[in-house]
């Protein structure tokens, strides 16, 4: 029996992992390069907008508000969506929506732990190097 080599592996699915503001902030760190401080501001905003839902529609978001999705849109953190619907009087009407983009998200967060935690291995070095009789003189201050 042969087997079709052009079956791939499934990718893992994101659709029931949640996103916390950690999360989204790391991931703001990550892709932008906001500070921690500004990361932190900017996710808490978008995960108020958003509560417990992954998607969002266009029309709560003033102008200015908007500019950050923008910005997390086009860093691959969020994406768009529309549906049209066609009214009585014939007309069509088009809704549009903001959805979280979990996998880049997540994916983002995860290189960011991973970057800290390797910095922090780095200067945990420091001390590694450092002679024994240097750890004796500050234990008896």
């Amino acid at each position: 029996m042969m087997r079709n080599p052009r079956v791939q592996k499934e990718q893992p699915t994101y659709a029931t992992e949640i996103i916390t503001v950690e999360d989204l902030s790391q991931a703001i760190q990550e892709r932008i390069g906001l500070i921690p401080d500004e990361s932190d501001r900017d996710a808490e905003f978008v995960m108020d907008i958003f509560g417990f839902n992954d998607r969002i529609i266009d029309n709560v978001l003033e102008p200015e508000d908007r500019q950050l999705f923008y910005i997390l849109e086009e860093e691959g953190l969020l994406t768009t969506e529309r549906e049209e619907t066609t009214l009585y009087d014939g007309r069509e009407w088009r809704t549009h929506y903001w959805l979280f983009r979990k996998d880049r998200i997540l994916g983002a967060a995860q290189q960011h732990r991973a970057k800290a935690a390797e910095k922090a291995e780095d200067l945990g070095g420091i001390y590694a190097d450092l002679p024994e009789d240097v750890w004796a003189t500050r234990a008896r201050l």
